[in-house]
């Protein structure tokens, strides 16, 4: 059961639900599991929420909201397009890091969403694949990557790389989220980057 009286019910509810539908997955957890563990009759759970998907489409439009306020201020920017891609992946992933539970429903469970709310995420991963593509693109623009880049190929990369963080991070382990994004992003920069010209001897 889960112990976390100072915070609203509805809070509560969404945190038990994020941890099980994170753990057993979405189909795999019960109304009846939710009230258990929150230490409430089952019908009780009626009273807060309308549903089980109403909690999903909660957990995912919560994600997305966060992933938003993260990377989307930088597109106004005034940084050179590398510095913003390493920063970029910092944000994307210490998102992830900070809320893995919520993180892996959305990136896990979105497809058990109704047609209208995943017709909603599809719209996110577009926004989102845009803005990692108009990032390598002023990099190309900038001449700090390489022009014969391919853009959708580099952005599936990133994304790629950054949203299955969830599967493996481990909240207080020896890697900060910072550590993971430099370390990936000194392997991906060092592909994307234009080659220095070579000195003649």
């Amino acid at each position: 059961m889960t112990d976390t009286p100072s915070k609203p019910r509805r809070e509560q509810i969404h945190d038990v639900a994020s941890r099980l539908f994170s753990e057993r997955g979405y189909h795999a957890t019960s109304m009846r599991d939710l009230a258990s563990e929150l230490g409430m009759q089952g019908g009780s759970l009626y009273a807060h929420i309308s549903g089980k998907e109403d909690l999903l489409i909660e957990i995912v439009n919560g994600a997305s909201r966060q992933f938003d306020e993260a990377l989307l201020a930088l597109q106004s920017a005034d940084l050179p397009a590398d510095e913003k891609l390493r920063e970029a992946m910092y944000r994307h992933i210490q998102v992830v890091a900070e809320n893995l539970e919520s993180a892996t429903v959305f990136f896990h469970e979105w497809k058990h969403l109704s047609p209208e709310a995943y017709r909603k995420v599809t719209h996110w991963r577009d926004t989102i694949d845009n803005f990692y593509r108009e990032l390598i693109t002023q990099g190309i623009r900038e001449g700090v990557f390489s022009p014969g880049l391919d853009v959708r190929m580099a952005s599936n990369l990133i994304l790629s790389v950054v949203n299955w963080t969830y599967t493996w991070y481990h909240p207080g382990g020896l890697l900060s989220p910072r550590n993971v994004a430099d370390s990936f992003a000194e392997m991906l920069l060092s592909g994307l980057k234009t080659p220095l010209p070579q000195e003649r001897p």
